[in-house]
C-alpha cells in the first residue's frame, strides 16, 4: 500500500521503502507563553500515552488540513484558541508490530485566546522551557525539544521496538521549510 494521503509531507524526507506504508497524520501543539519562558503541555489521562505529558493534540481528521487539525486538537484537549502559529517539525514514527506509520506535525503556538481548561482527555500544565519532565514523556522528546527551543524547523525518524519505549534508531535533520 503506498501513502496516497496528499496532505502527507514524509515523502519527501523519507526512502522509498518507509514511503510505501501508509501513514496516519497527527499533530503536536506547544503553546508558549513568551513572557513566562513556559510552554503547556498535557498528562494524558486516558489511550496512547496515558499518564505521560506530552504536547496538545491528536488525530488530523480526513475533511480538515493538518493545520485545521492542529487548531482543533488544541481546543478540544485545552480550551485555547489559537491564533498565530508555526510548524517547526515532523517526526516519523516507525514500529516493529505496526505496518502504520506515525506522521506527527509539530507546531508552537505563540499567540491564543480563552482560558485553559482540563477535559476528559488532557490535564494541561504550564513548564518551565528548560524544565521539561522528560521522565515522564515519551523517550524521543528529549532528542527533539532542543531544536525547539533553539527554533529551528525539523524532521525526526524514530524507530521504535514492539515495547513502543526503546529507540531502536533514529535519524534527525534541519530543514529550511516545510512548503511543497
Amino acid at each position: 500500500m503506498i501513502n496516497t494521503d496528499a496532505r502527507s509531507i514524509a515523502r519527501h524526507f523519507e526512502d522509498a521503502e518507509h514511503q510505501a506504508m501508509p501513514h496516519q497524520l497527527f499533530t503536536l501543539v506547544f503553546p508558549m507563553n513568551t513572557a513566562k519562558s513556559h510552554v503547556l503541555l498535557g498528562m494524558k489521562k486516558r489511550g496512547f500515552g496515558c499518564s505521560k505529558y506530552e504536547g496538545l493534540g491528536g488525530k488530523v481528521e480526513l475533511d480538515e488540513s493538518i493545520d485545521e487539525g492542529a487548531i482543533r486538537e488544541l481546543n478540544e484537549e485545552s480550551g485555547l484558541l489559537a491564533t498565530r502559529f508555526e510548524k517547526h517539525g515532523m517526526l516519523l514514527f516507525y514500529y516493529e508490530d505496526n505496518p502504520v506509520a506515525m506522521e506527527v506535525h509539530v507546531y508552537l503556538v505563540s499567540d491564543y485566546m480563552r482560558d485553559v481548561v482540563e477535559t476528559d482527555e488532557m490535564r494541561p500544565e504550564w513548564f518551565g522551557i528548560n524544565e521539561l519532565p522528560f521522565a515522564q514523556m515519551w523517550p524521543d522528546a528529549a532528542r527533539w525539544w532542543p531544536h525547539v527551543l533553539r527554533s529551528e524547523k525539523f524532521v525526526g525518524r524514530f524507530w521504535f521496538k514492539a515495547d513502543k519505549l526503546t529507540i531502536a534508531h533514529e535519524e534527525f535533520s534541519c530543514v529550511e521549510s516545510f512548503s511543497f
